[in-house]
């Protein structure tokens, strides 16, 4: 898994490619996740990444940009 790979998953899902442009953009709070849209990102980490997170392991201020979430799943790994 690489921050490419990330992205690409990112832009599938919020349907946005700002997120190549801008990596540290709050997804939250621009609007490009929600409560549905972090059940689908858990998922698909899931599938893709193999790696397991847990909803209860999820935290907004942890995971709200791209950088972040990269980050957090090279924690994981």
């Amino acid at each position: 898994m690489d921050q490419q790979q990330v992205l690409e998953m990112l832009v599938e899902l919020c349907e946005d490619e700002i997120i190549v442009e801008n990596p540290d953009i709050d997804l939250f709070e621009e609007g490009l996740l929600d409560s549905f849209g972090t059940i689908n990102l858990l998922v698909e980490i899931e599938n893709r990444f193999n790696i397991s997170v847990p909803i209860t392991d999820f935290n907004r201020e942890e995971w709200n940009t791209p950088n972040r979430i990269v980050g957090k799943l090279a924690e994981r790994q």
